[in-house]
């Protein structure tokens, strides 16, 4: 029920670098900002989250999107204007339980920008490089977007 993860979170916001923020006027659409994990092209950066929690929730996975862009082979992306944030997470998807939180799906998002599955891409670029083993390429295209799009200047 979002109105008892609503109590929930407000006792635990910040937790983890996870902020959660509910929208004000609808409990079925919230935001999270999430902090780049350490040791990783991400760390610095801030990125945010759009979450949509149908109304069969917790029965049924919300929908989570990046809105800010990034160079992960589990997020979709394009050059163009087509970057849907789209998440390629089994918890999202066909692994999801009635025990996840909103907290607990973004953790799993945190853990995903630290270890990624790059065998099962929906950013091919990214996917080929690690594949490839060019760990140096991936980190600074990586790095890059996320200078570019998750720090503040």
């Amino acid at each position: 029920d979002p109105l008892q993860e609503l109590k929930e979170i407000s006792r635990t916001r910040d937790s983890n670098g996870i902020e959660l923020i509910p929208n004000d006027s609808n409990v079925f659409v919230w935001q999270a900002r999430i902090a780049g994990p350490t040791d990783t092209p991400y760390h610095g950066g801030v990125f945010e989250l759009s979450i949509t929690v149908p109304e069969q929730y917790p029965l049924v996975p919300p929908v989570v999107k990046f809105k800010t862009r990034l160079f992960h082979p589990n997020v979709h992306f394009k050059a163009s204007e087509a970057h849907t944030g789209e998440i390629c997470l089994d918890i999202l998807k066909n692994a999801w339980s009635p025990a996840w939180t909103l907290q607990s799906v973004c953790q799993a998002i945190v853990a995903l920008l630290s270890d990624s599955a790059p065998d099962s891409p929906l950013n091919c670029d990214a996917g080929n490089l690690l594949r490839g083993g060019d760990l140096r390429g991936f980190a600074s295209m990586a790095r890059m977007y996320t200078i570019e799009y998750a720090m503040k200047r």
